[in-house]
């Protein structure tokens, strides 16, 4: 019997917020910054904002924290919600932290007149030197004693466009000796002379994330604000806000974020990489945005599997890449179509026994977990392609491919044996004579068992298609341990992109399903959108686990 699961910490949270009647309901939000594409770390946050809503019949928001205008655009507004509800989500209230500018203006100038905001014409420069470290206070801005009449007045003019940016700052005015940092006069509205997106030029002074996040929670009534572990230390000042201004008590707590080994997901570089040409762009396959992995064929089932697999712990930790790859398979092992396709160098196989002109079909099924479903159809002649791997010379014992003298079944069709190797002038093998037993039709034939069987397609009816094999973007295994002396890209893979030609049988062509399919024995593979009517582009998604190693 399945042991049943445990629940993670927030569950254990939430189920006793329940019990206690505290809620009637639970709220949670999705906030992203619409300055790029959602990474793989935040597919872990929507799984779990998402996930938590729906286990405990509550409602999740999404809510651009739009309060950035210089690094916003529409084009990330949208792409956010496409990858959103590609991973099968759909949020109750589409919002925006622009929405609440005039409430959080009121509640600033509430903060000023209870003599607990000032304006500050200190730099931001001279405002970091004068916050102290973590062992000594911080000093008191000589702006931090104005009236509560001149800083009203000052904040008003900051509004009304009088100051150029980076002249004046409001501040909270906390305690410059705090021991959290945090609390040294947080600072709650710069000037930026800015157009944004969704409010044109109507304001030139924007807030910053810990005054606006806080209030913007409470606005919703979110009950459970979850986020990741590095905003631990910013929760006392979500607090402090709330509570100063007497608002709804909206909770925060916080989760490890994703780590993946041979992967950064810093928007910031990964802007760097697409600005600077590294990759070809957002959605490029080695990306680990969505737009990037959806590209290359993983799912969102797979995606969600992996979510779930590792689970939601208060530990940040590195997970291993090959863990999410192991849920793509999975996924895509039970659902993909098989086809049969070689590339790269392949070699030329010849039935010296076989008819000249004769064709012969074989029936196969899409998918073999579902055998009495969908068949394809499989031409077979006398001159044949296959992969140059499952072919060795001087093989070992325990090599169960082709070599001189021995036999191979041939997939779906018939038993042939190597009779004779043909090189060039160089030495390279490039065709291997063989004969087929005619009494191993794989319906009609006698039985007879081989160790090996070896995919193949017919050189007359092959397709020629192109292959883009995609490896790691980085050679590092942790990507948060670069060395001082060393730049993040000095560590991108030379060979995470190999192009290689392929021919396929006729019926890949012809596939009707919208996931990856499976090229039998090597690996998964999804269409490209670069693909044409004269040129089918494969993306490889993952690899087949080998079983031969020498």
């Amino acid at each position: 019997m399945e042991e049943e699961k445990k629940n993670n910490f927030l569950e254990e949270i939430i189920e006793a917020d329940l019990a206690a009647g505290k809620y009637d309901s639970i709220i949670t939000r999705f906030p992203p910054e619409p300055n790029g594409y959602l990474h793989l770390g935040h597919a872990k946050s929507l799984c779990i904002n998402f996930g938590l809503a729906q286990k405990y019949g509550g409602k999740t928001n999404l809510r651009y924290d739009d309060t950035n205008p210089t690094k916003e655009d529409v084009e990330y507004v949208d792409a956010i919600k496409e990858d959103i509800k590609w991973l099968g989500f759909q949020w109750a209230e589409e919002r925006y932290a622009s929405d609440y500018f005039d409430q959080l203006y009121e509640w600033a100038e509430q903060l000023i007149q209870r003599g607990l905001a000032y304006v500050d014409d200190q730099t931001l420069e001279e405002i970091r030197a004068n916050r102290g470290t973590v062992e000594t206070p911080g000093t008191d801005s000589p702006w931090r004693n104005r009236s509560v009449e001149e800083n009203l007045r000052l904040f008003r003019e900051m509004k009304a466009g009088k100051y150029p940016d980076g002249a004046k700052v409001l501040r909270a005015k906390i305690d410059m000796a705090h021991p959290n940092m945090m609390f040294r006069d947080p600072i709650l509205y710069r000037i930026k002379h800015a157009h944004h997106h969704r409010t044109g030029d109507k304001w030139c002074i924007y807030p910053m994330y810990d005054y606006t996040h806080g209030q913007c929670d409470s606005i919703e009534h979110i009950t459970h604000s979850i986020c990741t572990l590095e905003f631990d230390i910013h929760r006392p000042l979500y607090d402090w806000f709330i509570e100063t201004l007497g608002i709804y008590p909206s909770h925060q707590y916080e989760f490890a974020r994703l780590n993946l080994t041979y992967t950064l997901m810093s928007k910031r570089k990964l802007l760097e990489l697409v600005e600077k040409g590294f990759v070809s762009g957002w959605d490029d396959p080695r990306m680990p945005t969505l737009c990037g992995v959806r590209r290359r064929g993983y799912t969102p089932e797979a995606l969600k599997l992996f979510c779930d697999r590792i689970g939601v712990s208060k530990r940040d930790q590195l997970m291993d890449i090959s863990g999410l790859e192991a849920c793509v398979r999975q996924d895509l092992n039970e659902r993909s179509n098989r086809y049969m396709v070689v590339y790269d160098d392949p070699i030329k196989l010849t039935l010296t026994n076989w008819e000249p002109g004769r064709v012969e079909w074989f029936e196969a099924p899409l998918n073999p977990a579902d055998p009495e479903g969908a068949k394809r159809r499989i031409p077979f002649t006398g001159e044949l392609l296959i992969d140059r791997a499952d072919f060795m010379e001087d093989a070992p014992k325990k090599y169960f491919r082709l070599r001189p003298g021995g036999e191979v079944r041939l997939k779906y069709t018939y038993i042939v044996k190597c009779e004779e190797v043909v090189k060039d002038a160089d030495g390279k093998v490039v065709e291997l004579r063989c004969t087929y037993d005619p009494m191993t039709h794989p319906q009609s034939g006698q039985w007879r068992s081989v160790k090996g069987t070896i995919h193949w397609v017919s050189t007359a009816f092959a397709k020629e298609i192109e292959c883009r094999i995609y490896d790691r973007l980085f050679t590092l295994a942790d990507m948060s341990q670069v060395p001082e002396d060393k730049d993040y890209k000095d560590f991108l893979n030379p060979e995470s992109l190999v192009v290689r030609p392929g021919w396929a049988e006729p019926a890949l062509l012809d596939d009707p399903g919208d996931i990856a399919v499976q090229f039998e024995r090597v690996g998964y593979f999804k269409k490209d959108p670069d693909s044409t009517p004269e040129k089918l582009v494969m993306n490889k998604t993952t690899s087949l686990k080998d079983s031969f190693k020498l």
